[in-house]
């Protein structure tokens, strides 16, 4: 895990909480978590070195979260040190548990992992979601997400909160699915479909991706343009370790930035956006691939092989993304530029274009594209990621469950 909070949990956007002693106390606890989700095993002493408070103040909160279920002890921290050694302190193993989703164009996952960032349950289902109605959809994500609770329960933990990630638009009351192209979706509130017992919170699957990267990736910029490219194409963009929403929370769709004004026809209704030439679907069609199962992997199979016609579809992609960031790059000058998602796994092929579109179109000097290693995965590690975050940043919030 990572210190310190950087994002505000996407269900309480800029929440802050009071000027209050209460808010002073929470905001305390909020602290020794960070502490010991960054850098620990920690002893009481160590944590009140790094936050800058008193020993006494320190293990009054960390008796606190301790009886939360929140924090263990794991016995002494340095056995045969003179003196007597303090008691290791870890965000523990069991008790809360950040539920992610994800709604894919052609599959459903969901997770659950622990304070300590692990994987603990998960469940997938393969199968094109495209064109279906979001009622049966959502049923079939409730039923994986009580397998996967059911799991999780089994370990000793239980879900501190759902976050679910979509292909598409989410208005800025988390929970409303404004536009899905891909899904042909419209206008779906997601919280009246999903278990009421666990109300979920909603964003963009490339948010989700972004705030991965931000959290887990290795070397990850705090400034950063975050790709997210499957059979539709999406970004997030990262200022100073926070997300850029823009006024509606639509911002991000490079997707259906035109790369070629006269081009084919878009499912969002204009015509040449840069899926109609990167997606996955329109990557196989220029390549001659039939749509299978494993589609990034033949892909790259097959381009690992030598087949020009792969190579060549790959090539023009990379130009394409170089073409649509090039806009965003010269209008933001980020540090780099992350590309994720399914094609991530086609970087070899799709990169070289993709860098040297950059480098002859932008202003300065050329940015930086770096491969995420999170790859399919980030978004639905974001969502349950950001129910962790939103413990560790409230942790007073949080009510222990027997």
């Amino acid at each position: 895990m990572t210190a310190p909070p950087h994002e505000a949990h996407p269900a309480r956007p800029g929440r802050a909480l009071p000027d209050t002693q209460q808010g002073m106390r929470r905001r305390n606890l909020a602290r020794v978590m960070h502490a010991v989700s960054a850098e620990g095993p920690l002893s009481r002493a160590a944590v009140a070195s790094r936050i800058g408070l008193t020993r006494a103040a320190v293990s009054t909160l960390v008796d606190e979260l301790v009886r939360s279920g929140l924090l263990e002890e794991l016995g002494p921290e340095r056995p045969g040190r003179v003196g007597r050694p303090g008691s290791a302190l870890a965000v523990s193993a069991q008790g809360p548990a950040g539920i992610g989703a994800e709604v894919g164009v052609d599959h459903l996952a969901v997770c659950a992992v622990d304070l300590r960032g692990r994987v603990r349950a998960r469940a997938v289902r393969y199968g094109s979601n495209r064109g279906r109605s979001p009622e049966p959809v959502l049923e079939q994500l409730t039923g994986l997400v009580g397998r996967v609770v059911s799991e999780a329960e089994a370990e000793g933990l239980w879900p501190a909160g759902l976050a679910v990630a979509v292909p598409g638009l989410v208005a800025r009351d988390g929970r409303t699915v404004v536009r899905a192209p891909n899904l042909d979706w419209h206008d779906v509130d997601l919280a009246t479909l999903l278990p009421a017992d666990l109300p979920p919170t909603v964003d963009n699957e490339a948010n989700f991706g972004a705030l991965a990267e931000l959290w887990l990736g290795d070397g990850t910029p705090r400034d950063f343009l975050h790709v997210s490219a499957e059979i539709g194409i999406g970004a997030a963009v990262v200022f100073d370790g926070r997300l850029v929403r823009g006024t509606r929370g639509f911002a991000g769709e490079l997707g259906h930035v035109p790369v070629r004004p006269d081009g084919p026809a878009c499912a969002c209704g204009g015509q040449g956006c840069l899926e109609q030439y990167a997606g996955e679907k329109a990557v196989l069609r220029a390549a001659g691939v039939e749509p299978g199962e494993d589609r990034v992997g033949l892909l790259a199979g097959r381009a690992a092989e030598g087949d020009e016609d792969v190579r060549r579809a790959l090539r023009e992609a990379g130009t394409a993304l170089g073409i649509a960031l090039t806009g965003a790059v010269n209008l933001l000058d980020p540090e780099g530029v992350v590309l994720g998602g399914a094609l991530a796994g086609l970087a070899p092929w799709l990169v070289p274009s993709l860098r040297e579109e950059l480098a002859r179109r932008t202003a300065g000097p050329a940015c930086p594209v770096a491969v995420s290693e999170l790859g399919p995965q980030g978004p639905l590690l974001g969502a349950a990621h950001s129910v962790v975050r939103a413990v560790l940043d409230d942790p007073g919030a949080v009510a222990r469950r027997p």
